[in-house]
Order: C-alpha cells, then structure tokens, then sequence
C-alpha cells in the first residue's frame, strides 16, 4: 500500500520469539523497531517496499545488488550454509517469476524442516512478519523451500541457495 500505510501493511504469523532457542544469534527488537521504520517511511513517501533493504536493515548483513546476487557476493565476506539460524538471510535463487531473486531473514527455527521468516515484498509493497517456510528438498538441504505466501497456505515451490550467517559480535 502507497501512502501512509497501516498496520494491514504487515501479516503476522506467529509472535516474534523472545525466548533463549537462538543458535548464532537473534533478530533484537532495536532492529525489527528499525527495519520497520524504514518500510513505514518508504510507503508513507509513496516509495516500493524491497526485500533487500529490510533484510540488510534486519539482519545485518551488508549485501548491496538485487537478492539474486547475494549469495555469491557473501563468499568471503560471511558464512554460507545450508541449516538455518535464526538472523540468517534466506537467499533465493532467480527464477522465471522471481527473476532478481529474493532473501528473508530467519526469526525462529520450529524443526529441521521449519523455520519462520521476516521478509518484505513477497506480498508486493508489504512486509510479512514470521510466515513459515518448509523445506521440502529431497535431500532435506533446504535446497527449494515453500513459503507462507498469506497465513496459514503454502504457495509453489522455490529454489534456494542457502542462507548466510550474520557476523557475531563477541
């Protein structure tokens, strides 16, 4: 939505965990407090709501270029792999219908299989809070996922490349 926005900006799936169950690190209230701000700002100035931006905001990691480029510019410069940790950037490969890919930002692992995500404009010029993603790989690799495209249904399946670790500090 355009404009000033509202709270039907932004689905909620589950609460936002505030519980110790976070392996590498977790997403702080400050940063949610802080990505959504940005996103609040950019539509009340009329302007498009990007998953890199928020998940950059959110997670820390300071990719810059569209999604699809993420995973490649991240060698070197952050851990790579393919079990998701809460703060982690989901990295989405380009597709036919995601042509510049897409990341979001694990906020809770539920199982080996399940993980929610923050992410913004997977539902276009929204953010989505907490949807559930499930990896459906054969491999259970995390290799191609099915994301929660409104709350409650899973939408098609998508590739992934895997998902890239925030630098901790100690």
């Amino acid at each position: 939505m355009q404009g000033g926005g509202s709270q039907s900006d932004i689905e909620l799936g589950a609460k936002i965990s505030k519980q110790g169950d976070v392996r590498l690190g977790r997403i702080s209230p400050q940063r949610m407090s802080l990505a959504l701000l940005e996103v609040k700002t950019k539509q009340t100035h009329g302007a498009r709501v990007w998953c890199v931006p928020f998940a950059r905001t959110l997670s820390g990691v300071q990719i810059m270029g569209n999604a699809k480029e993420w995973w490649g510019k991240a060698r070197g410069h952050y851990d790579r792999g393919r079990t998701p940790a809460p703060a982690a950037v989901m990295s989405f490969k380009a597709t036919r219908k995601n042509p510049n890919g897409h990341v979001a930002v694990v906020s809770k692992v539920i199982s080996q299989r399940e993980v929610l995500v923050n992410h913004a404009n997977w539902s276009r010029n929204r953010v989505s809070i907490d949807m559930v993603a499930v990896d459906v790989s054969p491999k259970n690799d995390w290799s191609s996922v099915r994301l929660e495209s409104v709350p409650g249904h899973l939408g098609a399946v998508y590739p992934v490349d895997g998902f890239i670790y925030p630098k901790t500090l100690k």
